[in-house]
């Protein structure tokens, strides 16, 4: 087994200085309009603001944005820290000797920015905690004697994600990618199979991974993952994206490190969108002891055989 590393041992002091959230995604595409079709199919609120078509859940918290670009790439992700903390941040990077930078061009913000290790874009500002503070019961199941539970399928009705759950990513190097986030914005590992995958939760209390990453040849992106708020729900959505077109994809099955129950959906962009329901919880003052799990027992539990387009990489083809 490969020793952890990316390792921040918990500590019970409320001082301990970590991002909560993550704020915000923005993604960089070719065509930006056909983000429109898919994410309004996923159940998300689609909006066209300019140049920009943002994304947001039916509460009306604004999740990510999608902007032209001339490759596929994320263009940049935010995350969330309290607003007593960002000064402590600018004074930790500065003693990391980490170089903050202005804000990209038409991303004016207060927060701080800084590269992480892959190239990408990283903000760190005050906002809403937008992690849970708590793990969310399952919803029970039709248990009703003597009726049909099951609506039609026309009756159905449309299906919303709450919330985005986590990223995960690919890097050249998941070692690297783990001391950066640990070190410099206070993520914790979770779990993580070797120097093939790892996951990290914030420490004020957060799903099992808000981040996560993958190796492969070059960076990109994986998956953006929605968390449902039942296994019903994850059916439902994977059958309205089909209905519409979008039936590349893999599921529904259950994960083993975070626990969920999946069904992910393939993009415009050969990147993938997840319905996720029922990951686990790591609560702010838990010691969550982060293992090394072997390959062969730490992806899913059950579900259909993995098709091979699922590790591919498709901006590591983009050269």
């Amino acid at each position: 087994m490969t020793a952890i590393g990316g390792y921040q041992a918990p500590e019970s002091e409320p001082g301990r200085l970590g991002v909560h959230s993550i704020g915000e995604f923005v993604l960089s595409v070719p065509a930006p309009e056909r983000a429109a079709d898919f994410y309004g199919a996923f159940g998300l609120t689609v909006a066209d603001a300019g140049d920009q078509v943002s994304l947001s859940t039916a509460d009306g918290y604004r999740w990510g944005r999608v902007v032209g670009g001339r490759r596929k790439a994320l263009h940049h992700i935010a995350f969330h820290c309290f607003e007593e903390d960002l000064p402590r941040f600018k004074a930790h990077l500065e003693g990391m000797d980490i170089r903050l930078l202005a804000p990209p061009a038409g991303f004016d913000s207060n927060g701080l920015w800084l590269m992480d290790p892959d190239g990408l874009a990283i903000e760190i500002r005050v906002g809403p905690k937008t992690s849970p503070d708590g793990k969310a019961l399952p919803a029970a199941l039709d248990a009703e004697a003597g009726a049909r539970c099951a609506p039609y399928r026309r009756d159905a009705g449309r299906v919303r994600p709450r919330r985005l759950s986590h990223i995960l990513r690919f890097t050249p190097d998941v070692e690297r990618m783990l001391g950066f986030y640990a070190r410099a914005l206070g993520l914790r590992l979770s779990d993580r199979s070797g120097t093939n995958i790892a996951f990290m939760h914030a420490i004020h209390g957060s799903d099992h991974h808000v981040v996560a990453f993958a190796r492969s040849e070059a960076p990109g992106l994986h998956h953006l993952s929605w968390d449902m708020p039942s296994l019903d729900s994850v059916g439902l959505g994977a059958i309205a994206m089909a209905d519409r077109g979008w039936k590349m994809g893999w599921g529904l099955g259950r994960h083993v490190l975070g626990s969920n129950y999946f069904h992910y959906v393939r993009d415009p962009w050969d990147s993938f969108s997840e319905y996720s329901f029922n990951i686990d919880y790591i609560p702010a003052a838990t010691d969550w002891e982060p293992a090394d799990h072997p390959g062969e027992d730490s992806f899913y539990l059950w579900g259909p055989e993995m098709p091979p387009e699922f590790i591919f990489n498709a901006e590591a083809a983009q050269g």
